[in-house]
């Protein structure tokens, strides 16, 4: 019998989705994990990268924190984190490990976002009489929607896909499936639980994309959608 059919099998199997290993369990703490990583980041990266794009003075400071999120493993921060006594094994060292993955990349989409804002439309609003946090809210965080919600698309793919790590420092979620399995050889149980991972992601990022396009104004919609069609003909 081939694996493709095993693994289906498997997958189809009514005992897989019940208990405290079944996939529905395995895939609530997958998400408790990524949701849990997201939101701290976000917290931490959208405050600061809207300071800096606004100020104009951090480029400096939000690709260098970009590029430090580029360089370091999340592997290795993950049981840097597991090792120490404060947090030790378990959801929390992930949890860490991965906010930290995350805040580089929507630091830099927000600064970005926020700098790219249209001067006109910024001196239009200081002319219509504007505080600064009316024209933050009513005109730059509007204009800058596009670029941070596809820096936290793209982040929240990412995260939700790195979270099967977790499994390798005593976690929970997705990832328990393909540690499991090698830990047992059984090549079946891995498979499944790369194909579970990757359908949340595809599922994840469906989801992202009818909500940034939600949330993005049509003229700004047609705009972006022109713009990717240019950057990828190029």
């Amino acid at each position: 019998m081939s694996t493709a059919v095993e693994v289906w099998q498997w997958l189809t199997d009514p005992a897989h989705w019940t208990g405290p290993d079944g996939v529905p369990i395995r895939t609530a703490e997958h998400l408790r994990i990524s949701i849990t990583a997201l939101l701290v980041a976000v917290v931490i990266a959208l405050p600061v990268g809207i300071a800096l794009g606004r100020s104009g003075r951090g480029s400096f400071l939000a690709f260098t924190i970009g590029n430090i999120g580029r360089a370091v493993p999340t592997f290795a921060l993950l049981f840097i984190f597991a090792s120490w006594d404060p947090v030790g094994v378990g959801d929390l060292a992930a949890i860490l490990a991965l906010v930290l993955f995350a805040i580089p990349p929507l630091l830099t989409n927000t600064y970005i976002g926020l700098r790219e804002v249209d001067v006109d439309a910024k001196d239009a609003a200081v002319g219509l009489g504007m505080t600064s946090w009316q024209r933050l809210w009513r005109v730059e965080l509007p204009l800058a929607v596009p670029l941070v919600a596809a820096g936290l698309r793209t982040t929240t793919v990412q995260v939700v896909a790195t979270a099967s790590l977790a499994a390798f420092v005593g976690g929970g979620g997705l990832g328990r499936y393909i540690v499991d399995g090698f830990g047992q050889q059984d090549t079946v149980l891995v498979v499944s639980g790369v194909v579970l991972i990757a359908t949340l992601c595809l599922v994840t990022e469906g989801v992202l994309a009818l909500l940034q396009r939600a949330v993005t104004s049509s003229p700004l919609r047609s705009g972006s959608l022109v713009a990717s069609g240019s950057v990828s003909e190029g």
